[in-house]
C-alpha cells in the first residue's frame, strides 16, 4: 500500500514561489507516475501537472504551464511542484497522487492520494 505526505505549501504573496514535496512510501518508486491536483474554494479537483513513470513525459495545465515545473527523484522516493509567478487564483488545496504504469490527467485514475498541503496566495 502506497502512502504520500505533501509538504510545502504556505501563504506567500502574488509573483512568489513555493516548491511543494510529495514523498511515498513504497519502494522501488521508479515504476509509478505521479501528478499533482488542486481544489481551490468551492471548485473541483482540478490537474495540474503530471510527470510519467520514466520521467520522459509531462504534462501540465494551461492555467500553470510556463511557471510550474515537475520534477521526481527516484532515488529518494520524493516529486516535486516548483511554483513561480503565483496568482491569487493559484490559492487551492494540492494533493499529490501516483498510479503505477501510464501517465493520465484525469483524478478518477489515481487511487492513492496524499492528505494535501494549502497554498494561499494573497496579492
Amino acid at each position: 500500500q502506497v502512502q504520500l505526505a505533501e509538504s510545502g505549501g504556505g501563504q506567500v504573496q502574488a509573483g512568489g514561489s513555493l516548491r511543494l514535496s510529495c514523498v511515498a512510501s513504497v519502494r522501488p518508486f521508479s515504476r509509478h507516475s505521479v501528478a499533482w491536483f488542486r481544489q481551490g474554494p468551492g471548485t473541483d479537483r482540478e490537474f495540474v501537472a503530471v510527470i510519467d513513470w520514466t520521467g520522459d513525459r509531462r504534462y501540465y495545465a494551461d492555467s500553470v504551464k510556463g511557471r510550474f515545473t515537475i520534477s521526481r527523484d527516484n532515488a529518494k522516493n520524493t516529486f516535486y511542484l516548483e511554483m513561480n509567478s503565483l496568482k491569487p487564483e493559484d490559492t487551492a488545496v494540492y494533493y499529490c497522487a501516483s498510479r503505477q504504469g501510464e501517465a493520465f490527467t484525469y483524478a478518477a485514475r489515481y487511487r492513492t492520494w496524499g492528505q494535501g498541503t494549502r497554498v494561499t496566495v494573497s496579492s
